[in-house]
């Protein structure tokens, strides 16, 4: 059994970052990977970027690529999200989940997703 707990959240003006944190009770490598998703009011849940734990390799959603950057630290059962450059339309809640297949995270229709292992959100501002 996975439990997720993200953290890291805030506000922040336009142009600035944020980390944010995904730290799992169990074993993260017992999934496929891990995948970031944002929830903005009144939309579906959306993924946005996922690192595969076979190999470390990782995908992003083209809204957030060249500005967004996942990584972990297997050690500490950790997942990041770098974000920079963060724009009003970043503005979400933030999920992570243990996933399968990382092309399904960041390619899937928002909304349409089944995974079984979700952390409780953080959220994430960008206003000036």
């Amino acid at each position: 059994q996975v439990q997720l707990v993200e953290s890291g959240g805030g506000s922040v003006q336009p142009g600035g970052s944020l980390r944010l944190s995904c730290t799992a009770s169990g074993s993260i490598l017992d999934a496929d990977g891990i995948g970031w998703f944002r929830q903005a009011p009144g939309q579906e849940r959306e993924g946005i970027s996922c690192i595969s734990n076979s190999d470390g390799s990782t995908l992003y959603r083209p809204s957030v690529k060249d500005r967004f950057t996942i990584s972990r630290d297997n050690a500490k059962n950790t997942v990041y999200l770098q974000m920079n450059n963060l724009k009003p339309e970043d503005t979400a809640v933030y999920y992570c989940a243990a996933v399968g297949p990382c092309i399904i995270v960041v390619t899937h229709a928002p909304g349409m997703y089944n995974y079984d292992h979700w952390g409780q959100g953080t959220q994430v501002a960008v206003s000036s």
